[in-house]
């Protein structure tokens, strides 16, 4: 048949995968046969078979979902991390699932010798080498301390963090203060010009910010900034540039009605404003209190957390408490800066994908199609991948409403179950690291988790079912 004769009659359509292709066409009255096609599901059949079959399953479910959605998020105050994570001298916390020195990635060891440096704990890169190789520094995870981290997510007793607490619940959650892009500690540089940065935002960023804070008349609600994100192109990953600019207006007229050296408040605001991803590190411990606020459900099986630290991947689930599922990172597929290429990046590292664990960032793309420019991929591709992430979820957020698919509520709540029945797992986007210490940001793409992380949940949801049956 030529071109031209498949257009000489009705369409003979042949649809395999989700319903959403089919339903369309039919609705526009056109005949479907749907073909009963799904991927490869994984894991053991017979945990498959235990977790679907236990009964608290659905109510357990119910329960994480309604956690995670009446959550709340307020900025109440910003703090030195000594004070507020428990820091003792010689700690440093990282992203991620636990870490040591011998396994850290090139981006993480870069982090981790900045930090030492920083902190005054060694005068030079050799010496602060030999400090964490030693073990005379105590490395933790963020999420064990109630806190999150972009990419390395180094954070040390002198960083300023801010400071989250759910309204509903009374949770609280931190992170450090945005460094911006490019050569930043975070992304494993620790050159004279990130050391310096890092004292400035330790001596006047910090406490500025603090004082603009606690000034506040209402505390900033970080969950309506969020939402509001998603109504003007923003995904709440690697697209923050509406949320940033919002930030930027809500800190700015207490930071100008600060008695504080005029220079000091100025270099503040145009950091602020200079600073596109300035609103992550808000973001993130505010899906951090929503996934928190679903941990301990006996049953559930939602993830809650999905974090790497450059080496490993790892997940927790509401129905596993603390503990760690893991595999080994993937590298990120994406766009590259400069001269850099596939070969010059990291496999993937960050507390941020607690972004796409709250159903933002790469589950809503869809919301934010000019994220393809940075990460890579087309705008359709965009949109297929929210769609997608459907499959995998429990609800859809109604906070979190996206503009091109009517207003649907964002795909939140990552169902182990359902990721291991169809073969599909979580889509992140996220920035990349230069593999090699010191070099920063070489690009931004997606990536995902490995199998093994919830092959390990899946087993382990199974023999929880087994044991309270």
């Amino acid at each position: 048949m030529t071109l031209g004769g498949l257009l000489g009659g009705p369409p003979a359509v042949v649809a395999a995968g989700v319903d959403v292709f089919s339903a369309a066409l039919r609705e526009q009255g056109t005949p479907v046969a749907d073909v009963d096609w799904r991927p490869p599901s994984f894991g053991d059949p017979a945990d498959l078979t235990a977790l679907a079959l236990d009964p608290r399953r659905a109510a357990a479910n119910r329960t994480a979902v309604e956690r995670v959605l009446a959550a709340g998020s307020h900025l109440v105050d910003v703090r030195p991390a000594r004070e507020v994570l428990g820091l003792d001298d010689r700690t440093l916390l990282h992203s991620g699932p636990p870490l040591t020195w011998e396994a850290a990635s090139g981006p993480m060891r870069g982090a981790l010798v900045g930090a030492c440096l920083f902190e005054g704990w060694a005068s030079d890169v050799e010496g602060a080498e030999r400090l964490l190789a030693a073990g005379g520094v105590t490395l933790e995870p963020c999420h064990h301390h109630s806190a999150v981290g972009p990419m390395a997510g180094v954070t040390s007793p002198s960083m300023w963090t801010w400071c989250l607490e759910d309204p509903v619940g009374g949770g609280r959650a931190y992170c450090n203060l945005n460094e911006g892009l490019g050569k930043v500690l975070r992304m494993g540089a620790f050159d004279e010009g990130v050391l310096t940065r890092l004292a400035w935002m330790r001596d006047v960023l910090g406490p500025l910010l603090a004082r603009a804070v606690r000034s506040m008349a209402e505390p900033l609600d970080v969950k309506a900034v969020l939402a509001q994100m998603l109504q003007m192109g923003d995904e709440g990953h690697n697209r923050n540039r509406a949320g940033s600019l919002m930030a930027l207006r809500e800190l700015s007229p207490p930071l100008v009605a600060l008695d504080a050296p005029r220079g000091d408040v100025a270099a503040a605001l145009r950091f602020i404003g200079g600073n596109e991803h300035f609103s992550l590190n808000l973001g993130m411990p505010t899906a951090k209190l929503a996934m928190d606020a679903a941990r301990d459900v006996p049953g559930s099986t939602m993830v809650t957390v999905m974090s790497r630290n450059g080496t490993e991947f790892g997940v927790q689930t509401a129905g596993t408490g603390d503990r760690w599922f893991t595999g080994p990172a993937q590298t990120p597929v994406g766009l590259f800066l400069g001269d850099y290429g596939p070969d010059d990046a990291n496999p993937d590292i960050g507390d941020s994908a607690i972004m796409e664990t709250y159903g933002v960032g790469g589950f809503s793309m869809a919301a934010a199609p000019a994220i393809v420019r940075f990460v890579g991929g087309t705008v359709p591709d965009a949109l297929a991948t929210t769609e997608r992430m459907y499959q995998l979820t429990l609800a859809e957020n109604p906070a979190m409403a996206i503009p091109v698919l009517g207003f649907r509520g964002a795909p939140t709540g990552i169902d182990v179950l359902s990721v291991a029945r169809t073969g599909w797992l979580p889509q992140i986007n996220t920035g990349m690291a230069g593999r090699v210490a010191g070099t920063g940001q070489v690009g931004a793409g997606l990536v995902q988790p490995p199998r093994e992380c919830f092959e390990g949940a899946l087993s382990a949801l199974a023999q929880e079912a087994r044991s309270a049956a």
